[in-house]
């Protein structure tokens, strides 16, 4: 590994850029490959449909508030655990919700990229 960031602060990058609605961050820390299955419905969103969405303000997050994190390494992957609490626009739509994520990392190119996420909704919360 060189003197990039570990996963856990590409992380935090990762929220951080979907909240400023940088699509240009997110294209340097998501892999190409990149899939999405989402909080809402469980559907398959791929790299280019999240980037187009947040570039045409079609979704919007105004907060993502992550908790209890955890990295578990493993060579040149790293699986990052824990729980957000966000607020986002679809559309018109407001959405708030609270949810637990798994995030798969790998390193490419002396960096981590982000290759799959998945958020599941906390019931009741």
């Amino acid at each position: 590994m060189n003197d990039e960031p570990g996963p856990l602060v590409t992380d935090r990058q990762f929220f951080s850029a979907l909240v400023d609605g940088s699509a240009e961050d997110l294209d340097r820390i998501l892999a190409d490959d990149f899939v999405l299955i989402e909080v809402m419905g469980g559907s398959e969103i791929t790299k280019s449909s999240l980037l187009e969405a947040i570039k045409s303000g079609q979704l919007k997050f105004d907060v993502v508030e992550p908790a209890d994190t955890r990295v578990r390494l493993y060579q040149t992957s790293a699986v990052v655990t824990g729980r957000t609490q966000m607020s986002a626009r679809l559309g018109e739509t407001l959405i708030a919700i609270k949810s637990r994520y798994t995030h798969v990392y790998v390193e490419q190119e002396g960096r981590w990229r982000l290759v799959t996420a998945q958020g599941t909704q906390i019931a009741g919360e």
